[in-house]
């Protein structure tokens, strides 16, 4: 924080490394120098986080993801829960002319009707397949806040009522990475989440591809690095494609 500090962004789970922040904390960070607190909410989706009773001042979310939940469009909202901010976004808005189309905003808003629905499978898989991958097929590192080997998994539990369905696992070495990718069938290989349907990713060559190797080092984005986006699939589907897919990992 410096005296021109005017907002503080926080993504929380982070993509792909599933870091949680504390929203009051950081909240209380930012107002108390007179700067908003900004939330990217789009791995927890509102259902299982509600920034602003935290103290957040402004909450984003890729529509693209959970809140549509079907993969067929893209699109982004920005939440305001005080009238006059609300205003002065409002007209930037509409001066630069950032206005989706009512097409995306029909699909949108049609994914909101299922999203308690979806979202209590997507936690249900998330945690059957993060359980599968730590306890019976050894992998070197699950990255999953539901479970208890997570180190700030007491605070999700505080701040979130549920998990989600992203997880993502440590395999060591590119080669390995590969060799999962290669080998997963209902998991497709796609770098979109938060659909009905399961997904895999490689962030070091997808996601994260355009982030310099030194910085991705520095966060901790291996080559080895797996993401698993879980579906709303049958568990015993993805269990078992999991099962093949990281055998002798």
């Amino acid at each position: 924080m410096t005296p021109a500090t005017r907002a503080i962004l926080v993504e929380t789970p982070t993509n792909p490394l599933m870091r949680i922040t504390d929203l009051a904390a950081a909240a209380d960070v930012a107002h108390r120098a007179g700067a908003l607190l900004i939330v990217d909410n789009t791995f927890a989706s509102p259902y299982f986080q509600r920034p602003f009773e935290h103290g957040a001042d402004i909450v984003w979310h890729s529509t693209t993801k959970y809140l549509n939940g079907h993969s067929d469009m893209i699109g982004g909202i920005a939440l305001l829960n005080d009238d006059d901010l609300a205003t002065r976004l409002q007209f930037n808005l509409n001066a630069g002319g950032a206005v989706p189309g009512p097409m995306d905003s029909f699909l949108a808003l049609r994914g909101t009707k299922t999203l308690h629905l979806r979202m209590r499978q997507h936690d249900a898989n998330g945690h059957a397949v993060a359980r599968l991958l730590a306890e019976r097929l050894g992998a070197e590192r699950v990255i999953y806040p539901g479970l208890p080997s997570h180190p700030q998994h007491a605070l999700a539990k505080r701040q979130m009522s549920g998990m989600g369905g992203m997880i993502s696992v440590e395999l060591g070495t590119k080669d390995r990475a590969a060799a999962v990718l290669g080998r997963a069938r209902v998991f497709a290989l796609a770098e979109s989440l938060g659909g009905v349907e399961s997904l895999i990713s490689h962030p070091a060559s997808m996601t994260h591809a355009s982030v310099p190797i030194e910085r991705r080092a520095q966060l901790g984005i291996t080559e080895g690095l797996v993401r698993l986006s879980c579906g709303v699939e049958d568990a015993d589907d993805l269990l078992g494609d999991v099962e093949q897919a990281f055998a002798g990992m």
